[in-house]
């Protein structure tokens, strides 16, 4: 059988065998009788939903739809993942019972029980718990493991998916997400543990291996915060702020006062965590109409800068005046272009080290060479932002100083070894001070930035072909640029091209073997590679242009940007697609 030749489906007798073998395994009576009542249906197209595959252990840990059956999130899922999560920790890592597991989740609906369960099992394993016994931000609990030198971390969250959603992520050495082969092992003592009914359990109210994650915590997280950004001093601006009914607003207003920001209006229907999002359709701030309500409020309160997270505060989104009594949504690629600018002017490294992911702007890496800084590119993730950080910090004693990808992750110094939107907020809130010490904004400096190395534009374009037909058909234009690559797009020479599917021996590690093949264009860059988690094809066009004195920047943006458009539409004719 080829790679893309889909597996034989489980017949209806097949799928209500595993259906009553999962039920007879589950702890949970509302999930076995939401099953039951499948089986009872006869309901196969149902079932194979729920049962036909499971849900994939990987390197960000799982994620999936709330309900029953192996394919969803449930309490028997999170026992079987934390029995094998312990196991492999108990196998593999020195002093692990000792050393024990960090817990925390957000304020998703079920969240609270997922996290009890899991600090539960990890007792009955005989691993020392710690945990936040209340919802708390992600980059927090990375933070926690860091400090408390646990073995690992895990975070019951969905990040910004639909409410349905919700999910088990996982840190592991340095305080890190997990990266291969961990996964991979972890993934197999998962599937090695028995029925969820008989994993043992330790009630956490009275075990003496569980206790809450000590207060003081939450006071190192934000002094080290302090340290690792530059002193920003100016006047108090007038900052508005959401957290997307998410965790993130106690923090954020906390570290924003110990920055010195007391003008700080949060919106007041999205302050509160609430799992259900009502105020939201998606609660993602890159998604239109998230950021409406705080830009109302901006208007109100005349502010100058809008901030938000995503619900588990692990991403900075941000907008600013437009000068039309508007604001202007500031893309992931600007942010990280601003703080990358702004973090390596205020740092005294010797050895200044800065990583983003690969389909990010490579804008990036002229701003770093400006300061003398090692710019490093990672496949998308910030397990491998993470990962190539700590190598080169200890290979070649460089001092990570900032991390970004284009979807509004950043990281601020070492504080967290993750994306972390807290610590993102403040600096890019102590960027606008500075600036405004000077009576420039951050518009401004964004200009001087593309007047000095160039006018960067990105575009994505995305192609969906559902179906097992249609990923054959994404494999096979996959498969073309095997043998063929363009000579040219829209008027600009391909240069050379690198297939990420091969050659990864001679690739730092963070730039594994992956399904991606990028050109190098006369004015900058094209990406191309299936979605890890759709029917889709990505192409990821990046170009940059000269700017003279006289030029309008917004013109001259629209028009590379329509030419950005064209290289995609081109690329992906190419393909057959």
């Amino acid at each position: 059988m080829s790679d893309h030749e889909p597996a034989p489906q489980p017949q209806l007798d097949d799928l209500q065998a595993r259906a009553r073998a999962w039920i007879a395994g589950d702890p949970d009576e509302t999930t076995r009788s939401e099953l039951q009542a499948l089986v009872d249906a006869g309901d196969e197209a149902e079932l194979r939903e729920r049962v036909g595959v499971g849900l994939e252990f990987g390197t960000a840990g799982l994620r999936g739809i709330v309900g029953a059956g192996t394919n969803r999130m449930n309490l028997a899922v999170i026992r079987r993942t934390s029995r094998g999560l312990a196991d492999h920790l108990l196998a593999t890592v020195p002093d692990a019972a000792d050393r024990g597991v960090v817990v925390g989740f957000d304020a998703r609906i079920d969240s609270e029980a997922f996290a009890r369960e899991a600090v539960a099992v990890f007792a009955g394993a005989g691993l020392k718990v710690q945990w936040f016994p209340s919802p708390r931000p992600t980059p927090l609990v990375a933070y926690a493991q860091k400090v408390l030198d646990a073995a690992a971390a895990v975070v019951i969250t969905a990040s910004h998916n639909p409410p349905e959603y919700n999910g088990y992520k996982v840190y592991a050495e340095g305080a890190a997400q997990i990266v291969p082969p961990a996964d991979a092992a972890i993934a197999a003592a998962i599937e090695a543990t028995g029925p969820s009914v008989d994993i043992p359990l330790v009630d956490p109210l009275t075990s003496d291996l569980v206790a809450p994650v000590p207060a003081s915590v939450v006071d190192r997280y934000l002094d080290e915060l302090a340290a690792a950004r530059p002193d920003t001093p100016g006047p108090d601006l007038t900052l508005v702020y959401t957290p997307l009914h998410g965790v993130g607003g106690e923090l954020v207003q906390r570290a924003m006062a110990e920055a010195g920001f007391a003008d700080f209006h949060v919106v007041p229907s999205q302050a509160e965590p609430d799992g259900r999002f009502p105020t939201v359709r998606f609660p993602n701030p890159e998604e239109p109409g998230a950021m409406d309500a705080a830009v109302e409020l901006a208007r109100e309160v005349d502010a100058d800068l809008v901030i938000a997270n995503d619900p588990d505060a692990d991403r900075l989104a941000a907008a600013v005046p437009d000068g039309a009594g508007g604001y202007r949504l500031l893309t992931g690629n600007q942010i990280g272009v601003l703080l990358t600018d702004h973090l390596l002017a205020g740092s005294d490294a010797d050895r200044p080290l800065v990583v983003a992911s690969i389909v990010s702007t490579p804008m990036f890496r002229d701003v770093a060479a400006h300061y003398g800084a090692h710019a490093e590119f990672t496949l998308t993730g910030f397990k491998w932002i993470c990962a190539a950080a700590r190598d080169l910090e200890r290979a070649d004693g460089r001092s990570f100083v900032y991390g970004f990808e284009e979807a509004l992750g950043s990281s601020v110094g070492t504080v967290v070894r993750d994306k972390d939107g807290i610590g993102a907020a403040v600096a890019f809130a102590g960027l606008a001070r500075s600036l405004a010490a000077e009576g420039r904004t951050v518009s401004d400096r964004l200009d001087e930035l593309y007047r000095r190395h160039g006018l960067w534009v990105s575009h994505q374009h995305s192609i969906t072909r559902p179906g097992s037909a249609g990923l054959a058909e994404i494999a096979t234009a996959m498969a073309k640029l095997e043998t063929q690559v363009p000579e040219a797009l829209a008027g600009q020479q391909v240069l050379s091209s690198v297939d990420y599917r091969t050659g990864a021996e001679e690739r730092p590690p963070w730039l594994e073997a992956h399904d991606m093949v990028a050109f190098e264009l006369t004015d900058g860059r094209a990406l191309i590679r299936p979605s890890g988690t759709e029917p889709k094809l990505k192409i990821y066009v990046d170009l940059r242009g000269e700017v003279r004195p006289e030029d309008d920047l917004d013109a001259r943006s629209e028009e590379l940007l329509a030419r950005a458009t064209t290289v995609a539409e081109e690329l992906a004719a190419f393909v057959g697609l």
